[in-house]
């Protein structure tokens, strides 16, 4: 059974530094795509990033480009989401998913198979 769990989120004020972890169990993130996607209150759920491990490519929203980044460590198979200079707007729910999306489909919902259950981002101004 895959599971996907996120933690790391919390309350934050607007210029600091968060980073958000994705453990993975049944599942070894190599040769899936790693997705973070976010979700507002009262807005869709929106892709944030992506990497695709063994491309070694990077995806970004361009409303998070140069201040999200994505990690990992394999040892512990875990992904990271590091947000830099936090803003109000960061404020969503935040998840990770693995699959195997095509280009096409790497900032879509559709892209991905698994998925956790989300972690509570909130930043003050």
């Amino acid at each position: 059974q895959v599971q996907l769990v996120e933690s790391g989120g919390g309350l934050l004020q607007a210029g600091d530094s968060l980073k958000l972890s994705c453990a993975a169990s049944g599942i070894t993130f190599g040769p899936y795509a790693t997705g973070w996607f976010r979700q507002a209150p009262g807005k869709e759920r929106e892709f944030v990033a992506a990497r695709r491990w063994s491309q070694g490519t990077t995806y970004s929203a361009d409303s998070v480009k140069g201040r999200f980044s994505i990690s990992r460590d394999t040892a512990i198979n875990t992904v990271y989401l590091q947000i830099d200079s936090l803003k109000p707007e960061d404020t969503a729910v935040y998840y990770c998913a693995a699959g195997r999306p095509i280009v096409s489909t790497i900032a879509t919902e559709r892209g991905y198979t698994f998925w956790g259950q989300g972690t509570q981002v909130t930043v003050s101004a």
